[in-house]
């Protein structure tokens, strides 16, 4: 395949970019191209999605309506759910979910299904490109395998295949697609060249690898880098808080070393898409090769037991306060996996809060970005957010803050309830009241 007029259309800007998947990743991909001015289409299998975007509205909350509404009144951008359009598009960037089954084991329903639908649509002179996070090895065996064979085209001879993982942080104002270095593998040199020259069209700095194995790797080794360190802050928590010292002032003062030490802070479980899922990718391929990779699987032990230890203070706290936890009526502040976004994925509350309920406490919630929590893969909580002032706090047991939203008044909560458990260090700046605090 001759890749020079894929490449052409790149530097030129007269590409379209097809994007399958139009959540977190995906999204700000059609923005970051539409920005620069390439044509945009977006697929994705909720027509719900599809019809808001086509309006011009947009239901992430760190996105926009006015972004998307000035994309789709230029022209340069429309949404679908018919595969049949394919055709239309240059490159195709595969941003879908890659979750764990109930086994802890790769989930890849949704890689299978995406490359089913676009398979048969496939055109000679494309590139597709994976951008979910996956095990080594995906691409070039399960991705190329079906596409292969529902298209009847051979990638790297009819159509060009690549691997580059997306590295979006929801929420960040310091880094936003277009400035996030972007790795990228192919399957052939020529591949690499057409890929690259994709990602460098609209994206500040491109980092090319050897192979798209070297990519699909480095994603599991940034997010299991962040694991290991996290668990290693939540044991050291755990072990600070029973002898009566506060980890967040020794990370503080650790910090200070100006090389030699990274501060990671301590929580009440992993959140997000990547961090609680990708080192169970590695762990799980690694037994193909007679591998045990044990201390990659400790650190997810440690981080998956957070909100168990979350739990325990709170039933602790209340004991002091004669109540038992089974009856009492709790608070959880913060339904997001991460302060001031409204992203819900691998969310440690939904945990606690499923741990609570199965104590016999009476759970609600407050979070001012999520005013109801849907049914998703694991949970189906049908909760709706509550109101947080002075006159419902009184009316609980102990109010447990899950995420620290910037936008709670905490000396608020603080004065009113009548305890506070702290997973975030939120209350640090409170003075008055500490007494009612436990941290977590």
């Amino acid at each position: 395949m001759n890749t020079r007029e894929l490449i052409d259309r790149f530097e030129k800007g007269e590409a379209v970019i097809g994007i399958v998947g139009l959540g977190y990743v995906g999204l700000p991909l059609i923005l970051t191209y539409g920005k620069k001015k390439f044509k945009t289409l977006g697929f994705d299998i909720d027509p719900k999605k599809v019809e808001a975007l086509k309006a011009g509205r947009s239901y992430i909350k760190h996105i926009p309506t006015a972004r998307i509404k000035e994309l789709v009144d230029s022209g340069s951008f429309d949404a679908t759910t018919d595969f049949n359009r394919v055709p239309e598009a240059d490159a195709l960037l595969l941003c879908v979910p890659t979750p764990l089954n109930k086994n802890r084991e790769p989930d890849m329903r949704f890689i299978v299904s995406t490359a089913e639908g676009i398979g048969p649509h496939l055109r000679k002179g494309q590139i597709v490109v994976l951008e979910s996070t996956t095990y080594p090895g995906t691409t070039d065996e399960l991705l190329k395998d079906i596409l292969e064979r529902t298209s009847g085209l051979k990638a790297g001879e009819d159509f060009v295949l690549a691997y580059s993982p997306e590295r979006e942080d929801p929420g960040n104002p310091n880094f936003d697609t277009q400035r996030i270095p972007k790795v990228v593998g192919a399957m052939s040199a020529e591949g690499l060249e057409a890929a690259v020259a994709l990602y460098r069209a609209a994206l500040d700095k491109v980092i090319p690898v050897s192979s798209t194995r070297v990519a699909e790797m480095t994603k599991l080794l940034e997010n299991i880098f962040r694991s290991v360190n996290i668990a290693l802050v939540n044991e050291m928590k755990v072990v600070c808080e029973r002898m009566g010292v506060d980890v967040w002032e020794v990370i503080d003062a650790a910090a200070s070393k100006p090389f030699g030490f990274m501060p990671f802070y301590p929580g009440p479980g992993l959140g997000g898409h990547c961090i609680p899922i990708d080192p169970f990718y590695l762990t799980w391929k690694a037994r193909e090769y007679e591998l045990n990779t044990r201390f990659i699987e400790l650190a997810g032990e440690v981080n998956t037991n957070m909100p168990h230890y979350v739990i325990e203070r709170t039933a602790s706290a209340l004991n002091a306060h004669k109540k038992p936890l089974n009856g009492s009526r709790i608070l959880v502040l913060g339904a997001a996996y991460k302060r001031d976004i409204d992203d819900m994925r691998e969310s440690p509350s939904l945990r606690v809060i499923e741990l609570l309920q199965e104590t016999g406490a009476e759970v609600s919630y407050h979070d001012p970005y999520v005013p109801r929590l849907p049914k998703m893969r694991r949970y189906n909580l049908d909760m709706e957010s509550v109101a947080l002032n002075a006159k419902s706090l009184h009316s609980y047991d102990a109010v447990i803050i899950v995420t620290d939203h910037t936008n709670v008044d905490y000396e608020m909560v603080v004065a009113n309830a009548p305890l506070i458990i702290d997973t975030r260090n939120a209350t640090r700046n409170i003075t008055t009241g500490r007494d009612k605090i436990v941290k977590a």
